[in-house]
């Protein structure tokens, strides 16, 4: 039977969101399925304001493993 599990981050904290799947890859000793990723496009802080910064963008990933 196939399971899901899910990550959301933000895009400012990648590395962390990196090591917390590995970490659980290593651990849980699953067989991944299929592993897919979505960074949602980023909005300005500041709307119409020319030079304005973009906010962080949220991550999600989804992994489908043999459970």
């Amino acid at each position: 039977m196939h399971k899901v599990k899910i990550f959301k981050s933000m895009e400012s904290e990648i590395v962390t969101l990196e090591e917390e799947i590995n970490e659980w890859l290593s651990e849980s000793g699953v067989q991944v399925v299929q592993l897919v990723g979505n960074i949602a496009p980023q909005t300005p802080t500041s709307a119409g304001i020319p030079g304005a910064t973009f906010s962080s963008s949220d991550v999600l990933v989804i992994i489908v493993y043999e459970g």
